[in-house]
Order: C-alpha cells, then structure tokens, then sequence
C-alpha cells in the first residue's frame, strides 16, 4: 500500500503463490468519509475505512505495529 500526496495506491496479492495481483488507484478527491479503528488488546490489527463517491466502502487492514491515526491525519490532510 503507497500513501501519495494525490491518491492511494494498493495491491492485493491472491492465490498459493502471489503471482496473481490486483493493483488498485483510489484518488483522494473521491473520499467522502473515513473512520479509523485502533488496534486492542484482544484485536491486534488497526483498520481504516474509506467511502469514495462511486465505489462504495473501502477497507484497508494493518497488522503489527503500524500508527493508524497518522495514516488518518495524512488522509483528512489530503482530502479536507
């Protein structure tokens, strides 16, 4: 996943051995809303929902230690 200063960019690899790809360019001028969720206790990935005009909920998941709310605050620069 590529944070730009114009758009996210994301790849989702399928099957046994990843060579089937899906590249994935979502402009930030589409976003209408977004929401974030934290990693917990119990629930060890961090979540950031994105509604674009046109294509409807998109969901990108992280695992490990990954700052989410800074990701968030990158997004509502770019978008607001």
């Amino acid at each position: 996943m590529v944070f730009t200063n114009k758009r996210l960019m994301a790849v989702n690899v399928h099957g046994i051995t990843g060579k089937k790809r899906d590249y994935t360019s979502l402009p930030y001028s589409k976003v209408q809303a977004f929401s974030v969720e934290t990693a917990g206790t119990f629930d060890l990935d961090a979540e950031l929902d994105l509604w674009f005009s046109g294509l409807g909920k998109v969901r990108l998941e992280f695992k490990g230690q990954v700052d989410v709310r800074a990701l968030s605050q990158l997004v509502a620069a770019y978008i607001l």
